[in-house]
């Protein structure tokens, strides 16, 4: 059974899963869907045509299926989907989608939102991902599984962000990130591999030495970046990473984030 403190307004048409605690002072809209042991601590509001996967843990003054921060936006029954397992501290927010960019917004398994962080309409958020304290995606994003983004950072509308990147703190990423990829700075640029999460994902020392090789090769090689990407699609067979880079690449329709020496 779901366990509802009376203060809490839950309107009808909700769905509430077994189990679910409903804290003191949560507001829970008629389109919410709301899975099977979760926990909303209080002050929570879900609105809009918004479903929580299982096992969600959500914090005080989190809002979750608010209206896009968008102007073209009417009212449309578009929606928030958040996958299970994911733990939203105090003050996130996630607005759902618009007509124009599919209707939907969604948000992966096992993701970690701090306070204040925040999903952008129509945005993509793949699974087991870090949001720190007011990291910002705009309108239209599409992150990655496995991704860190750092503190005060912010993600430029329709921006792409590959698995397995790691964002630095107070960074405005404006450009599309390889997967695995390091980036840095006030306006975000390439600096490395972000190896420690390769590591993580257990990549061996030969893995590592392979795809760093790639990587030198394909942005401080000898030529332009066109040449010497033309010059690396060869490269895919050595790794399964080099092969997600370049394919990530090749469906690229913005500008890349590139070293500073190639800026």
């Amino acid at each position: 059974m779901s366990k509802i403190d009376p203060t809490a307004r839950v309107e009808d048409g909700a769905v509430i899963g077994d189990g679910t605690e409903i804290g003191p002072y949560c507001i829970i809209g008629p389109n919410a869907v709301i899975g099977a042991n979760c926990k909303l601590i209080g002050q929570v509001t879900v609105i809009g045509h918004t479903s929580v996967g299982d096992g969600c843990v959500i914090s005080p003054f989190a809002v979750l299926g608010g209206a896009p921060q968008d102007l073209s936006y009417k009212g449309e029954p578009t929606r928030l989907e958040i996958g299970s397992g994911c733990t939203i501290r105090e003050g996130a927010t996630m607005n759902v989608g618009t007509i124009k960019g599919g209707g939907l917004t969604r948000v992966g398994n096992g993701g970690y939102f701090m306070n204040n962080s925040h999903v952008g309409h129509d945005c993509v958020v793949g699974d087991n991902v870090i949001f720190a304290t007011s990291a910002t995606l705009g309108g239209h994003c599409e992150i990655g599984d496995f991704v860190y983004i750092g503190g005060l950072s912010a993600v430029h509308q329709f921006t792409r962000i590959g698995p397995y990147v790691m964002v630095g703190g107070v960074c405005g990423v404006r450009d599309d990130v390889i997967p695995y990829g390091l980036v840095n700075g006030q306006y975000a640029v390439l600096e490395g591999l972000n190896l420690i999460g390769m590591k993580r994902r257990k990549f061996t020392k030969q893995r590592l030495a392979t795809v760093r090789s790639f990587y030198q090769k394909l942005f401080y090689g000898s030529g332009t970046f066109a040449e010497r990407l033309e010059a690396a699609r060869p490269l895919a067979g050595e790794d399964p990473a080099i092969a997600e880079i370049l394919d990530f690449i090749g469906k690229g329709k913005r500008p890349l984030c590139l070293p500073a020496i190639e800026k």
